[in-house]
């Protein structure tokens, strides 16, 4: 399938450990360049997440950012640790037996002594296995949307291969007429002026200005990038970097072609085919 590089996918899981969401998003880019953003406590999968990415990915600047909210965690009644319990007991029998009775301490500043009350922040193992699972999901639905995109581009490129072989043929069927057209002119013309030529030399100059005018080499080798072309854009594996190619290949023919064009109709199609390769060398930029 062919994928587009840039990409969006966005995807969320509620537990009771609180709330995880993935956002991941992509434009164009020469190689792969993955930025990973996650909460310190989750830096221990970056290398897991990274080899998963790689996988899915084969180029582009893509960003994937975790967020994890404890906010809406599943709420734990709190507990006394009571081992820091005991240990307070102990400190006030101290105090007893130096100073004499003190009273029954007040239970609320018991409570808000310094480590009675256990701030559990909750388990890490399961958040950290969920995030995993959830970033393939978020891998998952980004390479759907990237592979959309792609395939519409690649539909773009199939209408436009289509038009480039029409006047390919165009200009193929046109030059042979250019070139009796312009011998017919050059033979008037020599018998307009009434001057003898030597045969050989006319001959001779005909086929130079003939060899000059010659674009057949031009139109096959056209016809074969085009072909290279449509068959690149069937092929299940990443394919930007030898479209990018063949589009300087095709824009390296247009350019001879109207290099050599002595007719308004073959310069015309040149500057269409130029028109329409640009057109195409700017989509190819974008697929992976």
């Amino acid at each position: 399938m062919i994928r587009s590089m840039t990409g969006y996918a966005r995807v969320e899981q509620q537990g009771p450990w609180g709330r995880l969401s993935w956002e991941l998003r992509s434009v164009n880019h020469r190689y792969l360049d993955l930025q990973i953003k996650v909460p310190d406590e989750f830096r221990v999968l970056e290398a897991e997440l990274r080899a998963l990415a790689g996988g899915k990915i084969g180029r582009g600047k893509v960003e994937a950012g975790l967020r994890f909210n404890r906010d809406s965690a599943v709420t734990v009644a709190p507990q006394p640790d009571r081992v820091r319990l005991g240990e307070l007991r102990d400190a006030l029998n101290v105090l007893a037996e130096e100073l004499g009775p003190i009273g029954q301490p007040e239970p609320m500043r018991v409570l808000a002594w310094p480590g009675v009350i256990r701030q559990d922040g909750g388990e890490v193992a399961p958040p950290l296995a969920e995030a995993t699972a959830l970033f393939l999901r978020a891998l998952t639905d980004f390479s759907d949307t990237r592979g959309r995109e792609g395939e519409r581009t690649a539909e773009f490129l199939r209408e436009r291969i289509e038009t480039l072989a029409a006047l390919v043929e165009r200009v193929r069927v046109r030059a042979p007429q250019v070139r009796d057209a312009w011998l017919e002119r050059l033979r008037s013309r020599v018998a307009d002026l009434g001057v003898e030529v030597d045969p050989a030399r006319l001959a001779q100059e005909v086929a130079l200005a003939a060899q000059r005018a010659d674009v057949d080499e031009e139109m096959a080798r056209l016809g074969s990038h085009l072909t290279e072309v449509r068959d690149t854009l069937v092929r299940d594996e990443a394919i930007g970097r030898r479209l990018d190619f063949l589009m300087q290949e095709l824009n390296r023919e247009a350019n001879t072609l109207s290099s050599k064009s002595q007719d308004a109709e073959m310069t015309r199609c040149a500057v269409e085919m130029k028109v329409i390769i640009e057109q195409m060398r700017e989509q190819v930029q974008n697929i992976e």
